[in-house]
């Protein structure tokens, strides 16, 4: 893949994705590409592809993919967990049915961590991934795994208009395909390119081939037309001359 003076590869991310081991991976394979990251809120998080603002972007789902006209790779699930002010009864329990929460939770479409002010302030309790509460940490707060959901599901995203090698290389990384892999978008531009080397060898073998037999037919030809006695117009000696071969009378 050509590195040399390239953009960095932007890759947003929500909170509670770790996406450090893959931007490991990313910087042994391909030292010359810089990355730039971001965490966005969930909110944010397909806006930052519309915009441009990111080349890629780990989501969470669900995601219209055909409305947003995105590529998204599913990649895991997290489990669901009830957060609540330390103090409340969920603490009680080692896992609590959704049916014994839904009364308290509250409705809020901004970012996880006013959110989770909003609990901590007595707003009520919020069903989060377990990962985007760990990431927080907030020391006054307590949860617990919710039975009877459906786990969060985390995505690779990005546009379907958008199929740079860079973008290639990324999903390859993050699938965890190695580095000579068939599927890798830089193996299969260097297969590519020897097959069209390959090619290209054959053509110009083929018509050195071909020049050289029509130089030696040329040859045999010259060399025919230069013996002695040889002769042109296939006919005997003379017969191409009027009256060749008689004598007139007097």
């Amino acid at each position: 893949m050509q590195s040399e003076s390239a953009p960095p590869l932007r890759v947003a991310f929500v909170a509670g994705v770790a996406p450090g081991k893959w931007f490991h991976r990313w910087e042994e394979r391909f030292p010359g590409h810089p990355l730039a990251s971001a965490m966005v809120d969930d909110a944010e998080q397909l806006a930052v592809l519309r915009d441009g603002r990111a080349d890629i972007a780990f989501v969470r789902l669900p995601v219209d993919k055909d409305r947003e006209e995105l590529h998204v790779i599913p990649l895991y699930e997290e489990l669901p967990v009830v957060v609540a002010p330390k103090g409340h009864e969920i603490q009680a329990f080692e896992e609590v049915p959704f049916a014994e929460v839904e009364d308290e939770l509250f409705e809020y479409n901004g970012g996880p961590s006013d959110r989770l002010d909003l609990v901590e302030g007595g707003a009520g309790l919020a069903i989060m991934p377990m990962s985007v509460v760990r990431h927080f940490n907030r020391k006054d707060l307590r949860y617990r795994p919710v039975t009877g959901l459906e786990p969060f599901g985390v995505a690779v995203a990005w546009r379907r208009d958008n199929e740079a090698e860079a973008i290639q290389e990324f999903i390859g990384v993050v699938r965890g395909r190695g580095a000579n892999s068939s599927r890798q978008a830089s193996v299969q531009r260097g297969q590519q390119e020897a097959a069209k080397k390959r090619r290209e060898d054959l053509a110009a073998s083929q018509s050195k081939e071909a020049r050289a037999r029509n130089e030696s037919s040329r040859a045999a030809k010259a060399a025919r037309g230069g013996r002695p006695g040889a002769r042109s117009g296939g006919g005997r000696p003379g017969k191409g001359r009027p009256g060749a071969g008689k004598r007139r009378g007097r």
